[in-house]
């Protein structure tokens, strides 16, 4: 198959996909890397079950990776125990907007209003939201408002006036090789280190540590929740939110990435990054066959 219809398949695939979402299913590729093992989605959702909080990696462009999220929303919201959907798509100010959208009480434009304020690509996010709606599965948002990360992220920490400093809390630049590795790849290979590498980290790493404690906040008023986070895998993976949630409490977590190659994949994974890693199988990548 040449390129150009490879890419016109992939688009049906993903249109189909939105357009008739009533039965999706889990990636079929999932390893379970203490054992090293693909498992089955029973066997994943049965360990799931076992964890207050669930941190589910994306990338957020990533049509198939929403798919599997939402096969995962889907088989959990039927259980006894409520569930919640975290994100990192939405500041926590626009939580009483998501609490009407979620409630029934908010038209749809009115809505996506709100979510182009907070976030983009609707249509990669829109069934998730849907299934929210429909099945009055709550929604948290975790999130600060990005010009704050953008001026530590350009400025450092320190440029924050003092008050913002002290609503935050300390942020300092203490990360694993494996993280400070990531962080000079997201930053594209260049500013390595001096004050450049410092405060790209310092804006990582207040991202995380305000997202885990809204988190907490939302768990300590609402501990019957199951909550499963929806996040970017820089931010879902071990070294992100969890690290910076367990600063704040003994919460059990699962967490689940999607494979990319050369960063986080089947030959350098290890459980100190996640739990269960979807394989990047097949030409229509996350859908099962």
């Amino acid at each position: 198959m040449n390129s150009f219809r490879l890419l016109i398949l992939l688009s049906l695939v993903a249109g189909f996909t939105l357009l008739f979402p009533t039965k999706i299913l889990a990636h079929p590729h999932i390893l379970d890397v203490a054992a090293n093992t693909e498992i089955s989605q029973d066997d994943l959702l049965d360990d799931l079950r076992r964890a207050q909080v669930l941190f589910l990696g994306e990338f957020h462009d990533h049509v198939g990776h929403h798919s599997a999220q939402l096969s995962i929303i889907d088989a959990l919201d039927d259980d006894e125990r409520p569930l919640a959907i975290g994100l990192e798509m939405f500041r926590k100010e626009s939580q009483a907007a998501l609490d009407r959208w979620t409630g029934k009480d908010m038209p749809l434009l009115e809505f996506l209003a709100v979510y182009n304020d907070n976030w983009s690509m609707w249509e990669a996010y829109r069934e998730i939201f849907i299934h929210a709606r429909n099945e009055g599965v709550k929604m948290i948002g975790l999130n600060i408002p990005r010009s704050i990360t953008r001026k530590v992220a350009r400025n450092g920490f320190q440029s924050l006036p003092e008050e913002d400093r002290k609503a935050l809390g300390n942020v300092e630049c203490q990360v694993n090789p494996f993280y400070s590795n990531y962080i000079r790849r997201a930053m594209g290979g260049y500013g390595g280190h001096g004050d450049q590498y410092l405060y790209f980290c310092e804006a990582q790493l207040l991202w995380d540590t305000m997202m885990a404690r809204n988190l907490v906040a939302f768990l300590r008023e609402n501990p019957d929740y199951r909550v499963v986070v929806l996040a970017g895998s820089g931010h879902a993976w071990k070294f992100g939110i969890p690290r910076q949630m367990l600063e704040e409490a003994k919460i059990s977590y699962r967490v689940l990435l999607p494979e990319y190659f050369s960063r986080v994949d089947r030959s350098n994974v290890n459980v100190e990054i996640t739990d269960y890693l979807w394989l990047d199988e097949g030409c229509l990548l996350y859908t099962s066959p």
